[in-house]
């Protein structure tokens, strides 16, 4: 599932562990505007795994347990009794899921994105602060094994100034109020005012994290983000859980 530059996504960062992570996707909805995000933590406490489990999660919930192939002489005796052309056959409605690896990699770009693409992601981050050799190497391995960049500015001033030093431009940029800052520092805003000025000089998607309520998920929408990220209502699964993200998905449109 590609993304569209004509589609606003809702990303939800699943950051606890692996058991809410399956109760919570377990719960969603079957929307191609949801990107799962295996979370820093979930991948620090998981490894890879906490990637290939989410793909593993949401393939579960829409298809089912996966079934054994039979084998070719059993093939061979339904053909002959004709019983294929009684059985139903069923072609899944919604592709696998977009899942982004919150690496925020400082270091071995090559490397990291290769962890990712072999646990199943779609998608991966680099932080902005690495230094402008490993972005390089992180967005050209991206596009090498068909991964889509994504740079995390958080605590970066002038995102516009890393964009211009690299050989080439991520597919997102994310711009990040980091949770530390949010519950420290009341006053630390999520930075809308940069969007417009990156879209206007490269040819990008935008991510906003960093808002967890209906009012800063219409904020994001009025300045023209691509991706919403939220994490803090969706930490665990509650009895809330899909009424929340069919509310979000609502104001998305």
């Amino acid at each position: 599932m590609p993304l569209s530059k004509k589609q606003k996504y809702l990303q939800i960062a699943l950051n606890s562990t692996l058991s809410e992570a399956r109760s919570i996707i377990l719960k969603l909805p079957s929307d191609q505007r949801i990107i799962l995000e295996a979370g820093t933590p979930l991948i620090k406490q998981y490894g890879t795994r906490a990637i290939s489990s989410l793909k593993e999660f949401w393939n579960y919930k829409n298809f089912g347990p996966q079934q054994t192939s039979p084998d070719i002489f059993t093939l061979i005796k339904d053909i002959k009794n004709k019983n294929l052309m009684n059985k139903k056959m069923v072609t899944p409605s919604i592709g696998g899921p977009y899942i982004v690896a919150d690496l925020k990699c400082m270091d071995r770009g090559f490397r990291e994105v290769e962890l990712a693409k072999s646990a199943g992601a779609s998608a991966a981050t680099v932080l902005g602060h690495a230094p402008i050799e490993t972005i390089d190497a992180f967005i050209e391995k991206c596009e090498e094994l068909g991964l889509d960049s994504m740079i995390d500015m958080m605590n970066v001033e002038y995102p516009t100034a890393i964009l211009r030093k690299l050989k080439k431009v991520p597919q997102v940029v994310v711009l990040h109020r980091g949770v530390d800052e949010e519950e420290r520092n009341r006053e630390k805003a999520v930075p809308y005012h940069e969007i417009q000025r990156l879209k206007g000089e490269f040819d990008i998607m935008i991510a906003v994290a960093g808002g967890d309520t209906i009012r800063e998920v219409q904020t994001a929408i009025f300045n023209d983000v691509d991706i919403t990220v939220l994490w803090k209502k969706f930490y665990s699964s509650t009895d809330t859980t899909v009424e929340l993200v069919n509310e979000f998905l609502r104001e998305i449109r």
